[in-house]
């Protein structure tokens, strides 16, 4: 069976690997305080052209989401998304277990509008009473979206206006942030990131890591006490120079953003040979996450060989099924997804 569901199928690059059998029975302290980690929040702060950014390091995406999210709100206040952002579909209400709701916003391929964000923020203390409703207290993006799509650099700019004129910080979750960036259809840097968000992070659990996310806070305002959160919220990992030696290794001479790239070339053949062959996408996605429409009885065909996710039905009865590439994607293995398709 090969699979093409996530992009996390794999354990780890295998210069990670090496890392953490040739450090194997070295002695460090523990708590992210080592050399290793420091290294990596060096090597980190380098890519993204920010010195003064605080980087810390947990172990996936939803603790990271929600550690985040909980350190910034205040008891009454919620924090504003996509409808389809990944914090409201996909992470089993975690943000809602920590007190704080998801305001979702109505988006389009995934995204929402800084126009939007300034209505809900106006909107709220435009009621008579707002005190009783939820308080827009921060805006979530993701970068890439749950559908593979992009903002621009134009989007992004624009929505981060809107957050700082408001008082709102920008939260920009990166669980496939090498992805994004290394798109053809990305106009924005990690340099970029920086300047815009008040805080974000970049994936290494779904980008060539064993498990592992680097939180970037550039706001001097969400810095205090932050690894108070991290340890509250049970996501303070004990051995922590393990995840410090995959960042460093992952932003050792380019290689995040090599193996990021491979994962876009596999998916951008997937895409195009694809539209050779006739099957509909669903979107227009630049990433290495590609979704199709096709017939139920297709699906079934090639589920016999290749595990694909079914992301939903379609109103005339058709699946449409998201295909993920990563950056341990072979071509081996495109070439046959792409023949079984022109058999299928």
């Amino acid at each position: 069976m090969i699979q093409f569901q996530c992009d996390y199928n794999e354990g780890c690059h295998p210069e990670i690997l090496a890392a953490l059998q040739r450090t194997n029975m070295e002695q460090t302290v523990g708590y992210g305080e080592d050399a290793y980690c420091a290294a990596a929040r060096d090597a980190v702060r380098r890519a993204i052209g920010r010195e003064d950014a605080d980087v810390h390091f947990l172990v996936g995406g939803t603790q990271t989401n929600a550690t985040v999210i909980a350190s910034i709100l205040r008891p009454y206040q919620g924090v504003l998304s996509a409808d389809r952002g990944h914090i409201n579909v996909h992470e089993t209400g975690a943000i809602e277990h920590t007190g704080h709701k998801v305001l979702a916003l109505p988006s389009c391929e995934g995204k929402i509008t800084a126009s939007q964000v300034e209505d809900a923020i106006k909107g709220h203390f435009a009621e008579d009473g707002p005190e009783h409703a939820v308080q827009p207290g921060m805006v979530y993006l993701s970068f890439p979206t749950e559908l593979g799509t992009l903002y621009s650099k134009k989007e992004l700019q624009d929505i981060s206006a809107v957050c700082r004129r408001y008082g709102q910080p920008l939260f920009i979750d990166g669980a496939r942030m090498g992805y994004g960036l290394c798109s053809p259809d990305c106009d924005v840097t990690l340099e970029d990131i920086a300047r815009l968000a008040d805080v974000f992070y970049i994936g290494g659990t779904k980008v060539g890591a064993l498990f592992g996310e680097a939180v970037v806070i550039v706001s001097d305002a969400l810095k205090k006490d932050f690894r108070y959160y991290i340890k509250q919220h049970g996501a303070m990992l004990a051995k922590g120079r393990l995840l410090g030696l995959q960042f460093m290794t992952l932003f050792a001479d380019g290689l995040y953003f090599r193996i990021s790239q491979h994962a876009i070339d596999m998916a951008m053949r997937i895409k195009n040979g694809l539209k050779e062959t006739g099957i509909e996408l669903y979107s227009e996605s630049g990433t290495n996450q590609q979704f199709v429409v096709i017939e139920k009885d297709m699906y079934d065909r090639l589920s016999r060989d290749f595990l694909l996710s079914l992301w939903s039905e379609t109103d005339d009865g058709r699946y449409v099924v998201r295909i993920c590439t990563s950056w341990a994607t072979t071509e081996e293995n495109v070439n046959k997804l792409l023949n079984a398709f022109k058999k299928n």
